[in-house]
């Protein structure tokens, strides 16, 4: 169980008064986007900050289509258009994706590049915009981070409020992000599903290694999550490594030898970032890295089908790799309700924050209490968390590096708790989808 509490309170804002006696609050507009990759709860952030923009007084909230890029390109719409009740909240709630659209756009630094910053307040002062919020992770928090800075030194007035949102859960400061806990759920369910299919193949003293790969490129937060797999019924994966420590293939493969001696079926967890000891991710060996986006970050796959060749080639038995690719983000059927809550709590904080006089800031999760566990909104300069990383803990992971401990396994298990049901609709999930015109 998990409580909502607001990031702080302070007065409402102030009221004019009317020549007909009427109070009016004094509120413009605002405008939410999504950035970076999506998650399973990422809308559920942004039903969160309509909801409680429209509680607030705010007339208009608009969405940036596809983030800060669709933006420059004026592309946006008024939410009012597509959310036509408290039904449409909750299945908003409830769609995974980005509902707006997402975009992995990098500003450049103010002195580069000053007519860009000059163009976004623009648009901005002509949709009379108060306050900007923006759903995303690292990266984003550094759109944040620039705009807001631009905004103070400029002298405009609008308020910037990040919402954190990653499954990958590498934001600074904040206990966890919202997303990681959906996301872990769906691999430490699909891990012990796969784990019995497995266990299924071994007769006749057949032999099979089974390698999963999950997203994770420095952190491995939801690698370490398939260890919730370890449950009364199931012994979970038998291995897994995380980016956090150098990867030893030698090592990895004696271990895994001496794992086949005990029992037919050997089922390993890798994170996708894993490195050797020379800096090259172990997914370069067969070519798997080359795109590089737009904050210098390498595409990284072909982890698990590399080592699963290796392995096959080296040991000789039968091996499979299985990437869990981006359905590890898009199952919201198999979403945490304490995840789908705790983000539709830091988009309306994200809104009151703003709303009371905050900019330059981060919403997030604090951890209140684990018996029962509870939660509630705080908010930290966005300067402490742009461009910074939160990884696993060493003291979190077994001495020789291939399992996480229990202190690990109590952190992430409250976060994957409850579940929000689907709408179904002739057997199949309902989702609200944008409709244009």
């Amino acid at each position: 169980m998990h409580i909502k509490v607001e990031a702080r309170g302070r007065p409402e804002p102030e009221l004019l008064i009317c020549g007909k006696g009427e109070e009016m609050a004094k509120k413009r507009n605002i405008i939410v986007g999504q950035s970076g990759g999506p998650t399973a709860v990422i809308n559920s952030s942004l039903a969160g900050v309509y909801k409680t923009a429209k509680e607030r007084g705010f007339h208009k909230v608009y969405g940036m289509l596809h983030g800060i890029q669709g933006f420059l390109d004026e592309q946006y719409v008024d939410l009012a258009t597509q959310i036509h009740s408290d039904m449409d909240i909750e299945l908003l709630k409830r769609t995974p994706s980005a509902f707006l659209g997402s975009c992995r756009y990098k500003l450049p630094e103010i002195h580069e590049n000053s007519e860009i910053y000059e163009k976004i307040f623009k648009i901005l002062d002509k949709l009379e915009i108060e306050a900007f919020i923006y759903i995303g992770g690292n990266d984003s928090m550094d759109t944040i981070k620039k705009l807001s800075d631009y905004a103070i030194v400029k002298g405009h007035s609008q308020k910037f409020l990040g919402v954190p949102k990653t499954i990958d859960n590498d934001l600074a400061l904040t206990d966890h992000t919202p997303g990681f806990g959906s996301a872990a759920k769906y691999i430490a369910a699909s891990t012990k599903e796969i784990i019995r299919d497995a266990l299924g193949l071994t007769y006749n003293d057949r032999s099979t290694i089974t390698i999963l790969e999950i997203m994770g490129r420095n952190a491995g937060w939801l690698t370490g999550a398939t260890a919730l797999a370890r449950t009364e019924e199931c012994e979970g994966p038998d291995l897994i490594y995380l980016p956090e420590v150098v990867f030893d293939i030698d090592k990895f493969r004696k271990t895994t030898e001496e794992l086949l001696k005990k029992k037919k079926s050997v089922v390993i967890a890798v994170s996708e970032g894993i490195k050797l000891a020379d800096g090259r991710y172990v997914c370069e060996l067969s070519g798997g890295a080359g795109y590089v986006d737009a904050f210098g970050h390498k595409q990284l796959q072909g982890t698990a089908a590399y080592l699963a060749g290796y392995l096959g080639a080296e040991i000789g038995c039968k091996t499979r790799s299985i990437e869990y690719s981006t359905l590890q983000r898009s199952a919201s059927h198999m979403a945490s309700r304490v995840d789908v809550d705790e983000a539709f709590m830091v988009g309306g904080a994200a809104v009151k924050a703003a709303d009371e006089g905050d900019t330059g800031k981060m919403v997030v999760i604090d951890r209140v209490a684990d018996d029962p566990y509870m939660s509630a909104a705080g908010i930290y300069d966005v300067h402490r968390i742009a461009n910074n990383e939160k990884l696993v803990p060493r003291s979190w992971m077994n001495k020789e590096g291939n399992y996480v401990t229990e202190e690990f396994i109590n952190y992430i298990e409250p976060l994957i708790q409850g579940d929000y049901q689907p709408f179904m609709v002739n057997g199949l999930p309902q989702h609200l989808v944008m409709k244009k015109k």
